[in-house]
Formats: structure tokens, sequence, C-alpha cells
């Protein structure tokens, strides 16, 4: 049982980290004007969306395993605005401080801590079903921060997975054996 755990654990903290590259290789591709950028007036921009994320990951991950997930000093309303202060270096120190905040508190975790129970707006919740919880909600705003970025760039996108026209290729180079050297 302890090998599974290490293995969600470990599992848990590879996503993360993937999801973070994923996003992090598609914002370094905008421009600041894009980065600030809105398609209408109920969308946010890119600079929102990892505002947000900043905010959520500190609000959930600071003292994860003792205080609640919701911060009371968290105003989450204000994570979609943009404020005075917040220009691209700004906001991405802020989301550089969020990841290491919530891969750093996942990393620490042990297969003993995932028979805890946390809270999050005051609902009990496992710590397999908050690392979840934080793992869809990554997932989802990633998706936008990559749909999002790859929009606003049109043609001068450059794929972050398999090219378009090129998975036979790939899956061919993934299949072959390893060359003997």
């Amino acid at each position: 049982m302890d090998a599974f755990r290490t293995e969600y654990l470990r599992d848990s903290g590879e996503t993360l980290r993937k999801y973070k590259s994923l996003a992090d290789r598609s914002l370094a591709r905008v421009s600041d004007a894009h980065f600030f950028a809105t398609l209408d007036a109920e969308s946010n921009s890119l600079a929102l969306v990892a505002k947000h994320m900043a905010g959520n990951f500190l609000s959930r991950w600071t003292d994860f395993l003792t205080t609640d997930g919701e911060k009371p000093w968290r105003d989450r309303d204000s994570e979609f605005e943009i404020g005075p202060g917040d220009t691209r270096a700004a906001l991405m120190a802020r989301w550089e401080a969020g990841w290491a905040c919530a891969l750093g508190s996942l990393e620490a975790l042990t297969p003993a801590d995932l028979d805890r129970t946390i809270r999050i707006r005051g609902e009990p919740h496992t710590l397999v079903q908050a690392i979840n919880r934080q793992l869809t909600h990554a997932a989802y705003h990633v998706g936008q921060i990559v749909f999002l970025a790859k929009h606003l760039q049109a043609d001068g996108w450059e794929s972050l997975s398999i090219p378009r026209g090129q998975s036979q290729q790939f899956n061919a180079a993934m299949l072959a054996p390893p060359a003997r050297g």
C-alpha cells in the first residue's frame, strides 16, 4: 500500500509540473499586449488566469495540512481584476510563488499524510480529494492558457506537443528500438 501511496504522490507532483511547463511555455510565447488582452467583456486575459491560479495555489497550499484552504487573507474577486501594480513581471513573480508553494507542499507530503483530512471552505476533504481537486483545477486553467495563447499568437504558434501532420513520424520514433552505440 505504501508503494501505491508513494507513486500517487510522485505522479501528482510530476503531473502538476507538466501543467506548469505547458503554461510557462505558452505564456512565454505571447507579447505583453497579448498577455493582458481579453477576447470579450466576459473573458479573462492570460494575466488574470495566471493571477487567479497563483492566488488559488497560495491559498490552498500555504499551511496545507493545518489551516483551511480558503485563507482569510485571500481576495479571490481581485484575482479577476487588473490592479495598478499588476505588471507582467509582478504577476509572473506571483505565479512562480504560487507554483512553488503548491509543488513544495505537495512534495513534502508522505504516504502516511494521505490518511489525513483537510478543509477547503470549511468542507472536509481527504488529502487525495484535495490533491485531485487541485490537479483538475490546474488542468482546467492551463487548458485555457494554452488555448488563449495559441489563439492570440495565431500563425506564429509553435506546437507544444506533436505538430499537426506529424503523428506517424512521432509514433514511429517513440516505438523504434533504441540505437546501439
